[in-house]
């Protein structure tokens, strides 16, 4: 039986943002109000539009101090990012023009701010997903988690892995749906470290941040991914390994158990796949 659903979906930001809530629900008003969120945030922050805040700061139209409270944050967000990972996240390494450009942190940003407009409108079990990355509330049936698939970097309609999550937010990174759009901002060129890296955590506006930093980093991102309390991370190697840390041991559903011996250091797990 299909559980009863409220669904929304709608293109925004330059992706598809989808919002399931399950029972209790919410007034459709709510909904409503979530996407126009997303538009908002879209105005604001588009890189593509000539009159948002962030094409009127790079260019130098409209001073830091003057931008609303909401850019001026992210482009902080961003720089914190920037120098937790030496670098390998930078909000002017996707840019030809060297500008700015706080985008890498936006859109988790945005999600776990719906997430809170959703709660405070009485949702207690939905999942909002915007280009994949997915914060999870409560759960889609009684007794029952959110499964979420890791996509084989191969196969579209395959998974590697499958977790199984409660109240947290899933992010990934990776080249192989929109080829080399991820690029090493200290070196100018494409990762190829790993196939993808998936991250884990409290809020999305980190873990995507994390899963990018990460993935360009290679095999030693996925545990620098997880580095903070409450943050897990699962990658696939260039090899086709799937490495994992210790927080994923209880979330993961394939493969359910670590093979003897397979150990990758500090808390780090390794199977072939």
């Amino acid at each position: 039986m299909i559980p009863a659903r409220q669904l929304r979906t709608q293109p925004v930001m330059g992706t598809v943002v989808t919002i399931d809530v399950r029972e209790p629900f919410v007034p459709p008003e709510a909904l409503e109000a979530a996407i126009a969120w997303f538009a908002d945030v879209d105005l604001r922050f588009s890189p593509f539009r000539a009159d948002s805040e962030v094409t009127r700061v790079g260019a130098g139209e409209l001073a830091f101090e003057d931008a609303s409270p909401d850019v001026r944050a992210m482009f902080t967000l961003a720089d914190l990012i920037r120098d937790r990972s030496g670098g390998a996240f930078d909000q002017r390494g996707h840019r030809a023009d060297g500008r700015a450009d706080p985008t890498g942190v936006v859109k988790g940003w945005a999600v776990d701010e719906a997430v809170a407009r959703l709660r405070l409108a009485g949702a207690r079990n939905f999942e909002v997903i915007a280009g994949g990355d997915l914060v999870v509330v409560g759960e889609p049936e009684p007794g029952q988690p959110w499964r979420i698939g890791i996509r084989h970097p191969d196969h579209e309609n395959a998974t590697a892995a499958v977790l199984v999550v409660r109240d947290l937010a899933v992010a990934t990174s990776g080249l192989y749906e929109r080829g080399a759009h991820i690029v090493d901002p200290r070196t100018g060129r494409a990762p190829s470290g790993l196939r993808s890296l998936t991250v884990v955590g409290p809020t999305l506006a980190f873990a995507d941040a994390y899963a990018t930093a990460g993935f360009v980093m290679g095999e030693p991102g996925i545990e620098w991914a997880a580095a903070e309390p409450g943050f897990g991370a699962l990658g696939i190697t260039a090899v086709d390994r799937l490495v994992w840390t210790e927080l994923l041991d209880e979330l993961l559903v394939a493969p359910a158990a670590v093979p003897e011996g397979s150990g990758e250091g500090s808390g780090v797990r390794a199977v072939e796949r």
